[in-house]
């Protein structure tokens, strides 16, 4: 049995708001990383994913429950856990060389040695001859190797990967996970295990000897589905494809979004996110969903290859069409329901009439907003008003953006109009003759 080499037990972990109230962003984390699995974690942005992996890596504490390194307490950055973050992270001004030597200058690694570990982590990434060139001076793909390159000249047992591959286009992308599974598999590197943090499905199934999702608001492991096929693998092989098939069900069975899962409906609260899904997806979605071949039913894998847009984009406009009453999720399908059916068939004038009232119903942020502007006397309210009722259940950039999208929705359904040079919203001057 391979022994675990990090163990959180109980985490918990809260922010500040802008309103000075603590708002919960890991509650009950419990997770094993053990010695020789890659593991990888799916979960919606906003989840807490991120706040996980620098909490296991001792860059910030967590503040209730435990957290075990090789069964001992960890109370900051340890020496045999490694970081590869999703923005590249690399200072502009020194070479590819000095980027990766960084972590062994701090630790106080002579000059020499230094500098010969950095030169075969180099090698080893595939950047010989890189070694004097400028960030500015690569491309996406290889500036990631070099972020790569600096945590794996540390030697680490544990490697953490955030979001490491979303940056790049999906054949660099594919490419860099191809060779950090050689790396791994060939035993060039003595790195024991691996946690992948990913939006990307199929990244997880091709990876992971485990794949877990992660639920929001607070986060916490949702589901764990262990993973038995053998590396390499084919991404069209019939077992792949029913490994992101069953993967899809997981995500969209009560974890695809923020709020309620009543049955087959989602149920919002006025605080609640809101799926980042825009307007033109979902209506793609919709009519990609209701012509041939999927007739009114599609399994969610086969949309997203037809559709051509990530898991993460269809998971959100998914559960914004779910949230709307258009389609219905079944164990990683997506169903057309006859609203659905009618929104697809009707002119633009009629699917704005339908999106607007569907807000109504089921969107209460929008809800509020609109019955706010019926209710006010010059039908004018300025979006500080709705950023600080977010405020108190999100934190400061959820809170733009669930305003962003419930505006972007709300224009659209004619409910709303906006004025981005001054953000105050009015009602459309039809509807404000009208309530005169």
């Amino acid at each position: 049995m391979n022994m675990p080499i990090i163990e959180l037990k109980s985490v918990g972990k809260s922010f500040r708001s802008a309103d000075g109230k603590a708002r919960s962003v890991l509650e009950e984390v419990n997770f094993t990383l053990n010695d020789g699995e890659i593991v990888a974690l799916l979960g919606k942005s906003g989840s807490g994913k991120s706040t996980m992996l620098r909490i296991m890596a001792g860059l910030i504490p967590a503040d209730s429950g435990e957290v075990l390194y090789r069964q001992l307490p960890l109370y900051g950055p340890a020496d045999g856990i490694s970081m590869v973050f999703q923005s590249f992270a690399l200072f502009p001004w020194l070479t590819v060389q000095k980027n990766v030597e960084l972590g062994l200058e701090a630790k106080g690694v002579p000059l020499k040695e230094r500098a010969q570990r950095a030169e075969a982590a180099i090698e080893m990434i595939g950047l010989s001859g890189f070694e004097g060139a400028l960030p500015r001076e690569l491309s996406g793909g290889m500036r990631q190797r070099v972020g790569i390159a600096r945590a794996l000249v540390m030697e680490p047992e544990v490697l953490l990967m955030d979001e490491a591959f979303s940056a790049l286009d999906v054949l660099t992308g594919e490419r860099l996970r191809e060779d950090i599974l050689e790396l791994w598999e060939s035993g060039k590197i003595p790195t024991r295990a691996i946690l992948v943090v990913s939006h990307n499905i199929e990244e997880a199934a091709m990876m992971a000897d485990r794949i877990l999702v992660f639920a929001s608001d607070p986060g916490r492991v949702r589901d764990e589905l262990p993973v038995t096929l053998s590396r390499p693998r084919q991404v069209e092989s019939a077992e792949v494809r029913e490994l992101i098939d069953k993967t899809y069900g997981l995500m969209t069975v009560g974890g695809a979004r923020a709020g309620r899962v009543i049955g087959k409906e989602i149920k919002l609260q006025l605080g609640d996110r809101l799926p980042e899904a825009e307007i033109l997806s979902m209506e793609g979605i919709l009519e990609l969903l209701a012509g041939e071949p999927f007739n009114g039913r599609a399994d969610l894998p086969m949309l997203a290859d037809e559709s051509e847009i990530d898991d993460r984009e269809l998971l959100d406009v998914s559960s914004a069409l779910t949230l709307l009453g258009f389609v219905q999720l079944d164990h990683g399908d997506i169903i057309l329901n006859p609203l659905g059916s009618q929104y697809v068939q009707a002119s633009n004038p009629e699917r704005q009439a339908i999106f607007g009232q569907q807000l109504l119903e089921h969107v209460p942020l929008i809800s509020y907003i609109h019955h706010g502007l019926v209710q006010d006397p010059s039908g004018d309210l300025h979006e500080d008003m709705f950023l600080n009722l977010l405020r108190f259940t999100l934190g400061e950039m959820d809170a733009k953006a669930a305003l962003r999208i419930a505006i972007e929705w709300g224009r659209y359904g004619d409910l709303f109009e906006y004025i981005f040079s001054t953000g105050v919203l009015h009602l459309p001057k039809d509807e404000v003759v009208e309530e005169a």
